[in-house]
């Protein structure tokens, strides 16, 4: 029987909830438990719960003052390194977005260009209605288009590669 979907907010009915918590950290000390060992990695967890009056601590209260000690000795630096908060994910995730727009932006661009110039082949469009802010643009999807031509000619054995005359590059000047 599948699970249903929790909705993540807070569960008014304490039962209910103290339910839930002992569930899941249960859950979660297995979860670490299986870590440790699979990865042969210090770890340690200390749950807090307004159920108990002391914490859980796992494995053991000697081991887990260990970790956080050897974690406690670490420059500054080194604590902080792999941390992140929502302010600078948030910083992350959005140079990320701007660069894929970037991209997107760029390849779209290439697209309407060498759509144009299809166009243009096919008689629809007037090569006269070109922007010519595109200029680099075109030159670089012509000179792309070219040399995907000539090296399929080749590949059919249409075009003698030592004969600049057969070339496509070379009839369109």
């Amino acid at each position: 029987m599948p699970r249903r979907k929790v909705t993540l907010a807070y569960m008014s009915n304490k039962s209910e909830r103290k339910i839930s918590f002992n569930k899941r950290k249960k859950g979660l000390i297995k979860k670490a438990s299986e870590l440790c060992t699979l990865c042969a990695v210090d770890g340690c967890a200390i749950i807090y719960s307004p159920f108990e009056s002391q914490p859980e601590v796992w494995p053991s209260l000697e081991e887990t003052a260990s970790v956080l000690s050897r974690y406690n000795s670490l420059p500054e630096i080194e604590q902080t390194r792999y941390m992140t908060n929502l302010e600078s994910f948030t910083k992350q995730r959005l140079e990320k977005v701007k660069k894929d727009l970037q991209r997107l932006q760029i390849e779209n661009k290439r697209k309407e260009v060498k759509c144009f110039m299809y166009k243009c082949m096919a008689g629809i469009k007037n090569p006269e209605e070109f922007d010519m802010t595109n200029a680099d643009v075109m030159r670089s999807v012509m000179e792309e288009t070219t040399t995907a031509l000539n090296s399929r000619m080749r590949e059919l054995n249409i075009v003698d590669p030592n004969d600049p005359a057969t070339s496509v590059s070379q009839n369109l000047h």
